[in-house]
């Protein structure tokens, strides 16, 4: 323990620096650099946009706008990064910035913000997170967690969007839940009415935004605690040092409720619409496809041109296994955005159940182009196996092995039975220890879910007159998922710690 502790404190001092933080001024230690920090959030800016929602496209202008007024906060930040907007079409309330100045906020935010003042007071918060490095310190946090900063996290799940991700999408969303510290959102509150009062706001927008989220996380609503809550928790604490800060700055500045109010306008009037998608989703995760199908025909007379809502539709037709129908739906999706991963992904699930594997490897391969996901990996990996490309199934079942699930679980199966009878060592885990009168005996422990039969194994040992002795044995029976069997193999004498020579020529899945 002491020496792994040494290692990594080792390996901490090798990758750290002192620097001044551009914001407070403060001397801070960093672990990576500015290109770094720049690096991660642009690798990882477009899998998050879409591992939650992608681009709110049916308002192009309500984006732009959102970026006008950031770029004009970034204008007269401390720090200039290659600072980026983007509004997402995700309803629930939420906003975040990844290293290097790549932000994104929910829809659903935008609908319930009352002015300009108070959307340069979220953007100049998320601002601030960049700027400070408080995003990239979540990272790093991160990191440490997973390994200092050498490992990835890959998890799985079996739901969809974000939760179905595998790799460095996973792990930035991930981080993203992780809530900032007292401090972090303090300074950017702080720094954040700075900006917004040297871009020419009221900074009184920024308390009012603060009283909202307090009143709001009092009623515990729960689109608001799975989102912009989770990370960055409100207080009063936070809405009386906002009011100091803005007593502190030159009073006036814009509000800007009227511009806001006209830029929202037709987001707005499609509320409707995106209240009875969700409905539809919900309805959905309860098993209920018929009111689910209602739901979504209801939010598609509203606003025909949202793609989501016929993957929705689609969505209830996979559960109720009219698969055919299920793929005219997804076509209808990517009819209307051809660049967001789950249209593609839900299409190539169709397809597969259909038989159309050359159709679902085209559709599940496009959509890891856009966010690698567990589900692709596995059908794509099913698909390989049924037409005996071991390699690259094996390779498609190693992607989501590593996770938690379902799906994980059946990868885990699918990789024994491709994988065990070549390399049976991998999955039969072997231990020796000292029996009666020193005779070797050899525990096998199956570490796989699946039973195994036809297991071989050879054990080579040399005696107290140093002659090698060697048996080959092998075993009657099967040993079941998890199970520990001993072997007692008459090779002796045998001294514990000696080392275990002990070698699995062969193994197969038992049927």
């Amino acid at each position: 323990m002491i020496k792994r502790l040494f290692a990594c404190l080792v390996l901490l001092a090798a990758v750290s620096a002192c620097s001044v933080n551009p914001v407070t001024g403060k001397s801070e230690i960093t672990l990576v650099g500015e290109a770094t920090e720049i690096g991660m959030g642009e690798q990882n800016y477009a899998p998050m946009q879409q591992s939650q929602g992608g681009e709110y496209d049916v308002d192009p202008a309500l984006t732009k706008y959102v970026q006008g007024i950031g770029n004009k906060l970034a204008a007269v930040s401390d720090r200039p990064l290659p600072y980026e907007f983007v509004v997402l079409n995700n309803s629930v309330p939420n906003a975040w910035a990844l290293p290097g100045g790549k932000i994104a906020l929910n829809r659903g935010l935008l609908t319930e913000l009352g002015s300009e003042a108070e959307l340069a007071a979220v953007l100049g918060h998320e601002i601030v997170h960049a700027a400070a490095r408080h995003s990239a310190r979540q990272m790093e946090r991160g990191m440490l967690m997973q390994g200092l900063i050498l490992a990835t996290a890959v998890a799985t799940s079996d739901s969809d969007y974000g939760r179905v991700a595998v790799g460095g999408a996973n792990f930035a969303g991930q981080l993203l839940t992780l809530k900032y510290s007292r401090g972090a959102e303090l300074e950017a509150d702080a720094y954040g009415m700075k900006y917004m009062a040297a871009a020419g706001y009221d900074p009184q927008g920024a308390v009012s935004l603060q009283q909202t989220f307090v009143r709001l996380s009092e009623g515990q609503q729960s689109d608001w605690l799975s989102g912009l809550f989770a990370s960055h928790p409100p207080s009063d604490e936070r809405v009386q040092a906002n009011i100091a800060t803005a007593s502190s700055l030159p009073p006036g500045g814009e509000t800007g409720a009227e511009r806001y109010k006209e830029a929202l306008e037709k987001t707005t009037r499609a509320l409707p619409a995106y209240k009875a998608y969700d409905e539809g989703r919900k309805a959905l995760a309860d098993k209920n496809t018929e009111l689910a199908m209602a739901k979504a025909e209801e939010a598609i007379a509203l606003l025909p041109q949202e793609a989501h809502f016929y993957a929705l539709r689609g969505d209830a037709r996979i559960v109720n296994e009219q698969y055919d129908m299920a793929v005219t739906n997804f076509d209808n999706a990517i009819e209307r955005r051809d660049d967001f991963f789950y249209y593609y992904l839900q299409r190539g699930r169709a397809n597969e159940r259909l038989g159309n594997e050359d159709g679902a490897v085209r559709d599940l391969q496009k959509s890891l182009e856009y966010l690698p996901t567990a589900p692709a990996h596995f059908i794509l990996g099913n698909i390989a196996a049924k037409r005996g490309d071991r390699a690259a199934a094996i390779e498609h079942f190693q992607v989501v092995a590593g996770g938690q699930g379902e799906i994980a679980d059946a990868a885990r199966a699918s990789l024994v039975r491709l994988d065990i009878g070549q390399n049976p060592g991998t999955y039969l885990l072997t231990r020796c220890d000292p029996g009666p009168d020193n005779e070797l005996v050899v525990s096998i422990k199956n570490n796989t879910t699946v039973a195994v039969t036809g297991v071989r194994l050879s054990v080579q040992v040399r005696d107290s007159a140093g002659v090698p002795r060697r048996m080959d044995r092998q075993l009657t029976g099967r040993i079941a998922g998890g199970e520990v069997v001993s072997v007692p193999t008459g090779l002796k004498p045998y001294v514990a710690g000696s080392g275990c020579p002990v070698e699995i020529t062969s193994a197969s899945i038992a049927q």
